[in-house]
């Protein structure tokens, strides 16, 4: 199959000038030259014209060509502003695309540093519930009050093994609700206990501080905050013995629901 090769000729650059402002002010050159002619022509005559002497030939073209220079300085000023206004959006373009790039690469660096936070928060929620468990087994467990066997602390084993790295604290979570159950003994009462709770509340501490470098709006911190493991290292914090941690605040929901409020009535 042949093929045909079409060959395109080169486009030709006019001459003529894109700028209306240029091509009046060529206009206007032309017609003042003819004007000028016509003057010499009829009033001076072109012989005498080419015979005055050089003063005066001087005189006469320095008056001739000021209306000339006059107008394209003008027209000079005019372009010079267009293109000054251009470079100025040009500019102003590049710097919303500018702010635009930034934008994206913030938005990539922090979706990077959220992926990387998830996968280290998942060994890290996997150690709290270790921990946790260890906790659970010195209090709960043969070696503490005896309320669980070991069958039981087998099958709460097995959940943990499954993924539920958060079993453990409910189960202490739910103690909690009881007014039986002494808190500050169940974490503090021995020094092996006291080790696992400290080490819990360590673990929790980095996770959130953690936390707090990938997250902007604070959706991660109140999810770790509410979570099984959040509500267990508040209870721990508020009982310890020795150390008087500061409150971790997540989202004020009433400001939160306040601003939506605010903001409808304004759409309105």
């Amino acid at each position: 199959m042949e093929q045909q090769e079409y060959s395109q000729a080169p486009t030709r650059r006019s001459w003529i000038p894109q700028d209306w402002r240029i091509q009046f002010g060529l206009a206007l050159t032309i017609l003042w030259f003819v004007f000028l002619a016509l003057y010499i022509a009829r009033n001076v005559g072109w012989p005498n014209f080419l015979d005055l002497p050089i003063d005066e030939m001087g005189t006469f073209l320095e008056g001739a060509f000021a209306f000339l220079a006059f107008l394209w300085l003008v027209i000079g000023l005019f372009i010079q502003q267009s293109v000054l206004a251009e470079n100025n959006e040009e500019l102003r373009r590049n710097n919303l695309h500018s702010e635009k790039q930034t934008q994206a690469i913030a938005a990539t660096e922090m979706n990077a540093r959220q992926e990387a936070f998830f996968k280290i928060s998942e060994a890290i929620r996997r150690q709290l519930g270790a921990i946790c468990g260890l906790l659970f087994i010195s209090s709960q467990g043969p070696v503490g009050n005896k309320k669980y066997s070991s069958e039981d602390l087998a099958d709460l084993w097995k959940q943990f093994a499954s993924g539920d790295f958060e079993v453990f604290s409910r189960m202490f979570l739910t103690m909690a609700a009881s007014d039986e159950v002494n808190l500050e003994e169940l974490f503090y009462g021995t020094e092996i206990r006291r080790n696992h709770t400290d080490n819990f509340l360590v673990g929790f501490d980095r996770l959130i501080n953690l936390a707090r470098g990938c997250d902007s709006d604070n959706i991660i911190l109140d999810s770790m905050l509410y979570s099984a493991h959040g509500l267990l290292n508040s209870r721990m914090r508020e009982m310890h013995p020795s150390v008087r941690f500061q409150p971790i605040h997540g989202t004020n929901s009433a400001a939160y629901l306040e601003r939506v409020i605010n903001n409808a009535t304004e759409e309105e």
